[in-house]
């Protein structure tokens, strides 16, 4: 344990890096993946669960949880950690994916935005300033500048305002979490990492993190991706802007991916991600595995004893059939969305632990190829919705 964010570049296998990041709470591997707990919850899934699953970090959502149950009272109650019983370390997001999700909902000028609440209506408004206290009061080890996400696509102009506003905002964030340091309210150890934005604008992608590497982070994030683009974009992207953030600073995406996504994210030299991909398609009948993606609303599953995913640790993918499974999801039974949430989020920490060998290993390019001709294993069939 240490009062100090420490990472630590073990070893690098072309672009793809293993790593440590040291926190007060605990380490965190690299390559990680953060499952995410919006509401200070992983949906479907309980805290001893993704522990066994190996995750070393989960994430939680700033503009939601300043909502309800509100940031003071979290802090009444002993913080983030101990209000979820989750002793590793968490990393929030500042609002600023909101910003663009919620747009109808909110006003944003170079102060702050300000958002009308999607649960009452009532208004509250999040300043750079206000983003750093609310995390500072959940306890979150991890925290992010506010930062103005844009919707792709959008036109040069509007794009180089969120890029300006973003790195003034990225200024302010540091200020006040250094005063905040000095106030008691902040510790030592929390870290806060600036987000790089600029779409797929490569100039404005330079400005971006050009700008945020002399502010001097501990931490930097790749933001603004996902969000539409095609795949092969996003990865353009990613290959211009990591080899511009600090080799010695952990680097983020966030909001991706698909398993692939994380690959090739990976091979572009990127040490951390979140998704709801894992528990979102959980809740929906799919099911990750090292054979491919399974659909268990598919009726071929309704007869199918054989276990979910042989090759996983996890007892919810390796203890019970397709076809209980198909039963559940199709009978809208709630254990359906636990088991398969459990299992998705087990899968994705199997695959961060598998990437961290492959890296340590020295054939991270080898394993990137067969792991992903061994998820290309189920064909464009199983996307069907047929009825059982």
């Amino acid at each position: 344990m240490t009062d100090r964010f420490v990472f630590t570049l073990i070893k690098a296998d072309g672009g793809a890096r293993l790593g440590e990041i040291a926190t007060s709470r605990g380490t965190i591997r690299t390559p990680a993946f953060m499952p995410i707990g919006t509401a200070a919850t992983v949906k479907a899934v309980y805290t001893d669960q993704l522990e066994a699953a190996g995750a070393d970090v989960i994430l939680a959502n700033t503009y939601h949880l300043m909502l309800r149950p509100g940031a003071e009272r979290v802090a009444r109650l002993g913080g983030l950690h101990t209000f979820m019983r989750w002793s590793k370390p968490i990393l929030t997001d500042s609002g600023g994916f909101q910003v663009m999700s919620l747009a109808k909902l909110r006003k944003i000028t170079d102060e702050g935005v300000t958002f009308q609440s999607h649960i009452d209506g009532s208004t509250h408004v999040l300043t750079p300033e206000r983003a750093i206290e609310i995390q500072c009061l959940l306890g979150a080890d991890i925290q992010m500048q506010l930062d103005e996400c844009v919707a792709l696509p959008a036109s040069s102009g509007a794009m180089h305002a969120a890029v300006m506003r973003s790195l003034g905002w990225a200024e302010r964030c540091k200020t006040a979490i250094a005063r905040y340091r000095d106030e008691g309210l902040a510790q030592r150890g929390q870290a806060l990492f600036g987000i790089v934005q600029g779409g797929t604008d490569p100039q404005l992608r330079e400005l971006s993190a050009d700008g945020l590497v002399a502010m001097d982070f501990p931490g930097y994030a790749v933001g603004g991706l996902a969000v539409g683009e095609p795949q092969e974009v996003m990865l353009d992207t990613l290959a211009l802007t990591t080899p511009r953030l600090p080799a010695d600073k952990p680097r983020y995406l966030m909001g991706v991916g698909t398993p692939l996504d994380l690959i090739e994210a990976v091979a572009r030299g990127i040490d951390m991600f979140d998704c709801v991909l894992p528990t979102r398609s959980g809740r929906h009948g799919q099911a990750f595995t090292w054979s491919g993606k399974v659909n268990l609303r598919n009726a071929k599953y309704a007869d199918d004893s054989s276990p979910l995913d042989p090759a996983s640790s996890c007892p919810a993918a390796r203890d019970y059939s397709r076809a209980y499974l198909h039963h559940l999801v199709k009978s809208g039974e709630y254990l359906g969305a636990m088991l398969l949430s459990w299992a998705n989020t087990a899968f994705y920490q199997e695959l961060m632990q598998a990437m961290r060998g492959a890296i340590a290993a020295g054939r991270f390019a080898a394993w990137s190829r067969e792991t992903k001709d061994r998820l290309a294993g189920s064909g464009p069939a199983d996307g069907d919705d047929e009825p059982a």
